[in-house]
Parts: C-alpha cells; structure tokens; sequence
C-alpha cells in the first residue's frame, strides 16, 4: 500500500499553517522530559526528531528521498526532497516560519493546520527540543527557486534568515551538534541509527533513506519496495517457515489507513510489532486488539466450518492461534490518542473495530483461497492447544502459595528482609559454589541470592509447557511474583532489580544469553523497563606488598603493570564466581558504593528479535556468520 499525494489535505503548506500553541521553556534545565534522558538513547532520539519531520513529508506525498550523515565531529546532517519548511513571515510573532518552528515549542504544521494528514514524532516538539538541545543548528530551506539559511546556537538565533544561493530543489537540511554540556555521551553509534532507519524504510514503502557515516566510510541505504511484506521477512530469516510467503492485508476506513503482514514460522513464540505513524507502540492498543480478536475468529471460524475442530472441543484460543507468528501491524491515524506509563499504548476506540474488520474479512478470504496454508497453521495452532493445556497445569505450580515449596529446596532462593520491591535485588547466580559465597556476602536486608544449577532450558525451542517443567526456570518465575508471558503483571514484581552473575567465560557468557532469551520472551517488560542488569566481576587480583587490586579487563592489567612494574607482584585471574570468597565477592561485585552493573537494554525490539533467533535459533550457519562478524567485540573468551 503506498502513501500517495491524497494522504496530504492539500497540497499548500505556508506559514499560515504553522500555529503556535506555547512559549519555549526550560527545555535545556530538564531535557529528560522532552528526550527521555541525557544518555546515548538521548541522544540518537535528536536525529530520530529531525528524521521524523522527512517522513511526515514523505507521509504527505511529497518527499521520498532522506540521507542522514554523521560527520567527523558527531555533528548529523539530515537533508530531504520535501517541500521545505515554510519562510513565510508569521503575522502574529512577525517572524519566518522556520525561526518560529525552530525556537517555539508546539510550533508546527500538526496542530490542527492543514498541513498534515497523519504525522509521527512529538508533533511539534521534536525539532524545536533538537534545536535547544544542540551546541549549534544551521537550517538550509529549498524553496521557491531559492536557499535559505539560518544559524542558531542552543536555541539562540545567531543569525537571521538569509538567502544564499538558487536552486531548483526544494527540500529541507538542517545540521546540528548535540550539545556536550547537556549530553553524558556525544558518539552516535552506526548501528542503533542503522537500526531504526531501516525500521522507517520498511514501514513507508515508498521512501529511499540513506545513512552515511563519515567516521568509517560507511554507508547503507534503506528503500523495501515490499514494505512491511520485506519487514516480516527480514525478521524471520533464519527460520523455518510454514508458508514462503508473508499474508499481506490493507484496507482503509475513513480516515485510518492499516497494513498488516504476517507469517507462521514452526518457532513456539509469538512476535508482534505495532505502529500508529510509524511510532512502536510498544503496549499495543487497540489496533492490537482488533487484530487479535479477528485473528483467533478467522481460525476458529475455519477450524470449525471444515471440522478441524471437533463439536465437542473447545475453540482455539488467541495464544494457540498466534503460536510461531510474526506479525507487522502498522496504521496511520490522523489524531492518535496514546495513553499508558511511555505514552506508546494507542487508545482511540474507533481503531479496535476498523483493524477487526480489515483483519478478519482479509483473513478469510486468504484462508478460503490457500486451505494448504491455511491446514499448516490451524494444525500448529491445535498442537499449541493441547501443550496450553499442560503449560496450565505447571503453570499452577510457580503460584506465589507455592512459593514456600521452592525456597525450601536445597540450594535455592535465599530471600531478602526488606518488602518495597524498588529497594530489593535478586542475583542470579551460576552454581551452588558461588550461590554460597553470595549467600555469605551479601547484605540481607535487600539482596536475595537465587543460585541456578547449570544452564537453563534454551527457551527458543521448547513450548511453555516444557518451559513450566524446567525446576530452574519455576524458581525464578516464583521468586520474581510477577508470572510469565500473557500473565506477566509486573506491578507484582517483588524485586526492582534483577542482577544476573555469571563467571567471566564461556559458559558464563552462554548462561547469561539463555536467561536473556528467556527475559525477552516470557518477560520482556522487565528489560524494558530497565530492571535486567549483569553483573561484572573483576578477572584479576593483583598483589603487591600490602597493596592489592581488582582489574576487570586485560587492558586495565596492561596499564597497571606498565604502571607499578611487575616485581614483587602476583597476579591471581580469577576463573569463576566461586574462586572468591564472601568478603571479596561483596567488596568487588555486589556493594552498591563500589560494583559497576551493566543494564541490559532494548533500542530495537527488531534488532533484539533478530540476534535471539539467530543465537539461539536452530539454524547453524546464521549463528556461525553472527559470531565472526561480531568476534572482535567480545571482550573475555576462553578456548
């Protein structure tokens, strides 16, 4: 489905469109409530603003070339093919439409102008907080045969608006540098840009996007003429898949637009990506709703009219029919209302109905017109069933009421005393040694201890019910309160931090990306939320004399015997958890004042479902090609 010129109202865009809502404030004493926070994540969401702006463009009709370049110094340039930014003075402030858009928040062509049909970002915010937020900001407008120019640094008007050259384009350039007094970091990373970019080049068919890193002399370009058809396989590339081909459904209704691709892999998960222009609405809504509802009516409706099921079984339920499926769902609204904890939960109730519909009469016609398909995945779908039913039944044992049963058995959850969950932390630990030394070290009062026996189940290739029979796995689900998967509440948690601690090799590292592959899949808020951390214990002990130290990589070893000289010294590297005891283990890597934790976060749900499945997936040589390409950044591996 392509976005054509009748997406835009009209075709005029002036600065009688522009509306100013409120002044600029404070936005440089609190950038956290504009940008989320002042981290990397901060500052790659400036570009994501700047980039928002093309794509509404693009949105409109009226744009369908973006390049994104980062330059030596970490500046960014963002240039479109667009009609440009308005220069049109502003009767009401007496100023060009760019400087307003620039320097006023709330200021811009989505506020009830007529400038945009649909449109994503922070309406409006985005380029004005990126502008605040930024050492200095040079625009370039193309417009009316002629280039425009301003200059502006953290958010001042430095110069104003003049014209500098002639052109035949139009389109928008706007240049900037993040500002290192705001900024904790100030290094874009090629990777979490290659990342979302290529996400918006799936999501809007129609639009070629270029990213170019002149730090490396990289360069990648984004243009899927399949949309969402190209993102859906993308995502399932190194899968075994029921049917070759994504099911593709579209449809409007007044003034909604959805596209839907899907596809059945004979993976046990569900993943399920849903945007409202081009925004992840990471809780879902109620586009997700009525896809789901008219998902599992589809299949029960089949399953019964050809007598899959029986009369006296029970229908289907929404998990048996989305097992193994990989989903896109992406709809442009013109006024999306989002609600929940991020703002990224779609609330309009008119949007459940029209996705139900388009899902559900498309789905029909798909199944009629492919029964061969259609056999494969209702088939897959019963089996789900009958292992629900038995996920049920162990599912009973990891209630909080058994929780007593669990912490009885040897070796296994030490609790903390204290009851608020966000003053609480749990270590999970690689074996009954270290388990020991952590039970012995640690401060009881808000850290509890859970030692795991081995590696736990690979949970890529097991349904629920054997993941519920895993004895390592219920004990976390118990400990934790919060349930698993569909049940998963985690206002119930019981602790506000989850430490995993492993040994510093190889079989550490491949327990870690298990218990990481179980997280995202049966308790992916947890990493969403930030709640999942790793812990890092030091790989050296280093004495000389009375003095002693505790190194965590080679390269800090290097510097300290460059520094202090290697006579006289011993050097004990540490092979496991369990190599040290209580006093070092809680001095080293448990002790608040002095520990460094890593938090395990998610930029890219798309990138994270892609890196599970290939790690953890049954296809060797996806995995094989993943740790060469990747090898150079591991930093401790034992051969």
């Amino acid at each position: 489905m392509a976005i054509n010129n009748d997406t835009a109202v009209n075709g005029n865009y002036n600065a009688e469109q522009i509306q100013v809502l409120e002044g600029l404030e404070a936005v440089r004493r609190r950038p956290g409530m504009y940008i989320g926070s002042t981290s990397a994540r901060g500052l790659h969401h400036l570009v994501y603003e700047v980039v928002d702006n093309s794509i509404d463009e693009a949105l409109a009709g009226y744009c369908d070339k973006v390049d994104v370049i980062i330059h030596n110094d970490n500046s960014i340039t963002v240039t479109d093919n667009g009609r440009g930014i308005p220069v049109g003075i502003m009767a009401e402030q007496g100023k060009p439409a760019v400087e307003v858009v620039l320097t006023i928040l709330h200021a811009g062509g989505k506020f009830g102008g007529e400038g945009y049909k649909v449109s994503g970002g922070l309406h409006g915010v985005g380029v004005t907080v990126v502008n605040a937020l930024s050492e200095w900001l040079e625009v370039k407008v193309r417009q009316d045969g002629k280039i425009y120019h301003m200059r502006f640094e953290r958010g001042e008007k430095i110069s104003d608006l003049a014209v500098i050259g002639t052109t035949a384009e139009t389109g928008t350039q706007i240049t900037f540098k993040p500002d290192a007094e705001i900024f904790e970091e100030t290094v874009y990373s090629f990777e979490t840009l290659e990342h979302r970019l290529r996400e918006l080049a799936f999501l809007n068919r129609n639009i070629n996007i270029n990213l170019i890193d002149e730090r490396a002399d990289l360069k990648k370009e984004f243009h899927y003429e399949g949309g969402i058809v190209s993102f859906v396989k993308h995502l399932n590339k190194n899968k075994d898949m029921l049917h070759p081909e994504p099911i593709y459904l579209s449809g409007e209704r007044d003034t909604t637009v959805v596209e839907i691709a899907l596809q059945y892999s004979d993976a046990y998960v569900e993943n399920i990506f849903s945007y409202v222009n081009n925004i992840n609405t990471q809780e879902g809504g109620t586009h997700l709703s009525g896809f789901k509802t008219a998902l599992t009516r589809a299949v029960n409706d089949y399953a019964r009219k050809y007598n899959i099921l029986k009369e006296n079984d029970e229908n289907l339920s929404g998990e048996d029919a989305r097992e193994g499926m990989t989903a896109i769902i992406s709809i442009k609204v013109r006024e999306p209302q989002f609600e929940g904890q991020t703002k990224t939960k779609l609330g309009n109730s008119e949007v459940r109905g029209i996705v139900d519909a388009i899902v559900f009469e498309g789905l029909n016609e798909f199944f009629e017109e492919n029964p061969a398909v259609t056999k494969k995945i209702i088939e897959k779908s019963v089996l789900a069933s009958r292992a629900r039913e038995a996920a049920r039944k162990a599912r009973e044992l990891t209630r909080r009421k058994n929780a007593l049963e669990f912490s009885s058995l040897p070796g296994k959850l030490a609790d903390c005393s204290v009851k608020d969950p966000e003053q609480a932390e749990i270590y999970l630990v690689e074996g009954d040694s270290a388990g020991g030394s952590a039970k012995q070290g640690r401060d009881r009062r808000f850290q509890a201890i859970l030692p795991l026996r081995g590696k736990i189940l690979n949970v890529e290739k097991a349904r629920l019910d054997k993941i519920l029979n895993n004895e390592e796995i219920r004990a976390m689900i118990t400990a934790f309160g919060s349930g698993i998967g569909e049940e998963f509440d985690i206002e119930k948690g019981r602790y506000g931090k989850i430490i995993i601690m492993t040994d510093a090799d190889v079989d550490g590292a491949h327990i870690r990306t298990l218990l990481l592959t179980f997280f995202y899949r049966y308790m992916q808020p947890l990493i969403q939320t930030g709640k999942v951390y790793i812990a890092q214990p030091p790989l050296y002990l280093v004495k000389k004399g009375k003095e002693h130290w505790y190194l965590y990589s080679d390269d800090e070893l290097d510097k300290l015997l460059a520094r202090i000289g290697r006579d006289g010294i011993n050097v004990q590297r540490y092979k496991g958890l369990g190599e040290m005891n209580p006093e070092q283990l809680w001095e080293t890597t448990m002790n608040p004042e002095g520990r460094t934790v890593l938090q395990v976060t998610m930029e890219s749900a798309e990138a994270a479902e892609i890196i599970f499945s290939t790690l953890m997936g049954d296809k060797v040589e996806p995995r094989r090609q993943f740790i060469e390409e990747h090898a150079k950044e591991v930093r401790n591996l034992d051969i």
